[in-house]
């Protein structure tokens, strides 16, 4: 792949029901998931309504406390280096570097306050467009990585030092401090905050969806819950932060529904 190191190349969901799950993300995001065929291990992948693969879903591993989860991949030239890169800023290896023939190499690492991610090389010849600027997205792809910190400025720090990222702007949230535009390079990646209020300390995902309203709708059906939202967000799309019913948290972004356009945009 020749994405930018840095940038997110991959999402993946780890859950103890990936049949249950792949019912749910199929209704409400609009997913399509299909067998990944790889040898020895039940790993599915998931494809936006273009085709284009987006994530990867698979059980979590027997053991593990931390929950179901999200996690991304993030693009580097060198998965060894970056690996110590990351220890000696004081972050932590989950799972030491490996490679999967026609994969790619990888490690599941955490950052200095443990919110956790994959680094990863990958084999494949093509871009990957899992991750998608706004401006550039069409429904199913990610469109913006959120991180919750205790830490926000040495959050960002570690992220500038590790990968390349810098503050792109930042919008005063009052009490709860800075909401902190990241980029790397040319490319929008999310935000840096601190703790709020239901929220979860950690990386979260969103994704996009047609219409905020009937995924929200859609969302309740399958047995989700809001955590927040729908809000709305600068360019006049919503944002809605939801829980799966195994409690794996990620968010939505959309155009609102009938009623919410005759609300003034941001």
């Amino acid at each position: 792949m020749a994405n930018p190191a840095g940038t997110p190349i991959w999402y993946e969901l780890l859950t103890p029901d990936p049949d249950a799950a792949q019912d749910f993300y199929t209704h409400v995001v609009g997913w399509t998931i299909a067998p990944s065929n790889h040898p020895g291990m039940d790993y599915r992948i998931i494809s936006a309504p273009d085709g284009v693969p987006v994530a990867g879903l698979l059980k979590q591993p027997d053991g593990m406390t931390a929950g179901p989860v999200w996690l991304s991949y993030l693009a580097v030239a060198d998965v060894d280096a970056a690996v110590d890169a990351i220890e000696r800023a004081g972050g932590a290896t989950h799972m030491p570097a490996m490679t999967i023939d026609g994969v790619g190499r990888m490690a599941l690492v955490a950052d200095p306050q443990g919110a956790t991610l994959y680094v990863m090389r990958g084999e494949s010849a093509e871009d990957s467009l899992a991750f998608r600027q706004a401006e550039e997205a069409t429904p199913g792809h990610a469109v913006w990585n959120e991180l919750s910190a205790r830490d926000p400025e040495a959050a960002l720090d570690f992220y500038a030092s590790a990968f390349g990222w810098r503050q792109d702007g930042a919008m005063p949230m009052g009490e709860l401090g800075d909401y902190r535009f990241v980029s790397c390079g040319t490319t929008r990646l999310g935000a840096i905050m601190g703790e709020v209020p239901n929220g979860r300390i950690g990386w979260q995902y969103y994704f996009m969806v047609p219409d905020i309203d009937a995924a929200e709708q859609r969302l309740a059906s399958a047995g989700g819950k809001t955590i927040q939202g729908p809000d709305q967000i600068p360019g006049g799309s919503f944002a809605l932060v939801c829980e799966d019913p195994h409690g794996a948290r990620f968010g939505l972004v959309g155009s609102g529904g009938a009623s919410r356009r005759k609300e003034d945009p941001i």
